[in-house]
């Protein structure tokens, strides 16, 4: 049998860090050593697990998980303009099980930070030495006037978490005639997937332009005045689309007041949008696991030891992905992904009574503009003062007027980095 030391561990962490989709072997191969729970198995839960097991066979892991199958909100915007089916973007958890993960389907509706234990609405009980929740986000319904979660789900839906909303966005668009005009209401910051209300912008005019209906719009009504990869995206915008696409930031007539359901109708600051669809993303705040768990502040996230991940309110539990307040650090899947193996990183070093590393962070973001066409913005992070920040000179936007063979290169890159993010979790 292997011995777990130092000199291994260090190896360990610096593939785990500066690799960010590549695995590890194993180190050692031991009796059960303690019992780590993963709540949530998507970009951050699902790799923090799958790396946990790996790092230390001798740690049991457990996923808990209320759907049978993960649906991934990255590359969900080419399901809506048919650029791909939904079948291309769900994941099993088959893999994980293959590296020793117990898998279990469930929905954890209480947590007990002093008992450590949760409970699941199966009636069943789970005991941990350390828990790692990744809820992912929740909506503020309370944030425009007139709007509700059962508006979101019959009339006008978000698609902000992938499935079911994806594919009736998908089909409002297929109804929608030519001459139509198709409404986003892009949330104020923080949210999931900055540059994801644009990107979704751009499939809808793709869908658009491709079949035939080049009369219609894409009105944008922005609650902020810029947004991520701005310049790139309005440049692509107008090289593809033409004027289709309409983007009106908040001081610029994108605030909204209310929203009348029955009217499809968005009433502004500045002027009343009528639309034939209407996308309309709310607000934001941690996933209702952390609301109702007390992981959440007054801000509606979750702080956390930024070195780490373990939250500032309770001992022994870890918060990553969306949920958490990570600094500098967006709020995306390349994110979650480098910081689910930073946490493991440190739970594993914890069991086995020694330091972890420094931490590492990196974050990774495509769009896909159009078909041979895609941007990107990337950075690198480190700890400052306790607070994660972006390293000077490291990382960046693509670049301006770029040609149409960078563009090209671009896109194949955003479908590689699919590719191997998603064998990454679960392969």
């Amino acid at each position: 049998m292997n011995s777990f030391n130092r000199r291994d561990f260090l190896k360990l962490a610096g593939a785990a860090a500066g690799v960010a989709v590549s695995g590890f072997p194993a180190i050692v191969r031991a009796g059960e050593k303690a019992r780590v729970i993963v709540i949530g198995g998507g970009y951050g839960g699902a790799i923090c697990a799958k790396y946990l097991k790996m790092a230390d066979p001798g740690i049991k892991v457990t996923l808990i998980e209320k759907e049978s199958h993960y649906v991934s909100c990255p590359m969900s915007n080419e399901v809506i303009s048919g650029e791909r089916e939904l079948d291309s973007i769900t994941f099993t958890y088959r893999g994980l099980s293959a590296h020793g993960v117990q898998i279990m389907q469930d929905e954890i509706t209480r947590v007990d930070p002093h008992a450590k234990a949760v409970w699941g609405s199966s009636g069943n009980k789970y005991r941990y030495d350390f828990l790692v929740v990744s809820p992912g986000v929740d909506y503020k319904w309370e944030g425009y006037n007139g709007f509700s979660e059962e508006a979101s789900r019959e009339k006008m839906p978000h698609a902000w978490k992938a499935g079911p909303q994806t594919i009736l966005l998908r089909d409002q668009l297929r109804a929608m005639p030519d001459g139509g005009t198709a409404v986003i209401v892009a949330p104020p910051n923080p949210f999931r997937c900055p540059p994801g209300p644009y990107e979704r912008a751009a499939q809808f005019a793709n869908y658009l332009k491709h079949s035939g209906k080049t009369r219609s719009k894409v009105i944008i009504l922005d609650q902020k005045d810029k947004f991520s990869k701005q310049g790139l995206f309005m440049q692509g915008w107008k090289q593809h689309y033409g004027n289709m696409i309409e983007w009106r930031g908040a001081s610029g007539g994108g605030k909204v007041d209310s929203i009348d359901v029955d009217e499809m109708t968005i009433i502004g600051d500045v002027e009343d949008v009528k639309g034939d669809v209407v996308n309309v993303i709310p607000p934001q705040k941690a996933g209702h696991l952390a609301q109702v768990a007390g992981l959440a502040n007054d801000s509606g996230w979750c702080p956390v030891d930024q070195a780490n991940f373990e939250s500032t309110i309770h001992k022994d539990i870890y918060v990553i992905g969306d949920a958490c307040i990570a600094g500098s650090m967006p709020k995306s899947g390349y994110a979650a992904n480098s910081q689910g193996k930073v946490a493991a990183t440190h739970i594993a070093a914890r069991i086995n009574g020694i330091s972890a590393p420094e931490p590492s962070y990196v974050n990774t973001c495509y769009s896909v503009i159009a078909p041979g066409h895609g941007i990107s913005v990337a950075a690198v992070y480190t700890l400052q003062g306790g607070k994660i920040s972006g390293v000077k000179g490291a990382g960046g936007l693509s670049p301006m007027d770029a040609s149409a063979a960078v563009r090209a290169v671009e896109e194949k890159n955003a479908h590689g980095w699919f590719r191997n993010i998603v064998d990454d979790m679960f392969g």
